[in-house]
């Protein structure tokens, strides 16, 4: 599948968890794209982590942080300014349904970073090229920042020094910082040595679109409809 497509695809399920109301819905959804995120290697499921502890949050907290349903599960304390700290089954569902409304939108971008091949979507279209460029640079960031830190670690390792906790791996945010900035004049002198943005561009032919690729971003069109009507 061309990544453009692939892109297309991910956006409209992204939109259709947005918009759907039905929790089962948007669980499907969350599901399907967790097991995209799960075909990815292991070592690049760092955004995984992150998306389970904003979903999880969400859902702890938003029951304590709105007032609204008759059928209580719990009878908390009346707090000032929050109000009766009680859980409704209505709290519950709403928490639900928010906390995987998140997930579903942090996974589609998960699958965007851990799955695409950015070089070709950067290469595909003949507009917006500039602005594809810097959100495929951005998405590498992570990656790229996760394996320098794992470098680190091995050098330090070989040193004899262990690196454990959160005091120890924040010693690694100044060597981080520093790599990501020398890396990034070496992008920036390596796009001008390759004349980028001058005019009269090249481009490498790109094959034609497949069913495949036809058929994906229908299937996104009618994701978002049917989120919209009926889920």
């Amino acid at each position: 599948m061309r990544p453009a497509a692939a892109a297309a695809l991910l956006a409209g399920t992204a939109a259709a968890a947005l918009l759907a109301h039905r929790l089962w819905a948007v669980g499907v959804i969350a599901a399907v794209l967790l097991v995209a995120c799960l075909r990815a290697p292991a070592r690049r499921r760092v955004y995984l982590g992150g998306i389970a502890f904003s979903a999880g949050t969400l859902f702890v907290l938003s029951p304590f942080l709105q007032s609204r349903g008759s059928h209580p599960l719990w009878n908390g304390p009346i707090v000032p300014v929050l109000g009766p700290l009680d859980v409704t089954t209505e709290e519950l569902r709403s928490a639900a349904l928010q906390a995987l409304r998140l997930a579903a939108v942090g996974l589609a971008f998960a699958a965007w970073a851990l799955r695409l091949d950015h070089d070709r979507l950067v290469a595909a279209p003949s507009f917006a090229g500039r602005s594809l460029l810097a959100v495929a640079l951005a998405t590498r960031l992570v990656p790229t920042l996760e394996r320098d830190a794992g470098g680190f670690v091995e050098s330090l390792r070989g040193r004899g020094i262990e690196v454990r906790g959160p005091r120890g791996y924040a010693r690694l945010v100044s060597p981080l910082l520093s790599s990501s900035l020398e890396r990034g004049l070496n992008l920036a002198e390596a796009m001008e040595a390759r004349g980028f943005g001058r005019p009269g561009r090249t481009r490498l032919p790109s094959p034609g679109w497949t069913y495949i690729d036809v058929m994906a971003v229908y299937t996104a069109i009618a994701l978002i409809a049917a989120a919209a009507l009926w889920l």
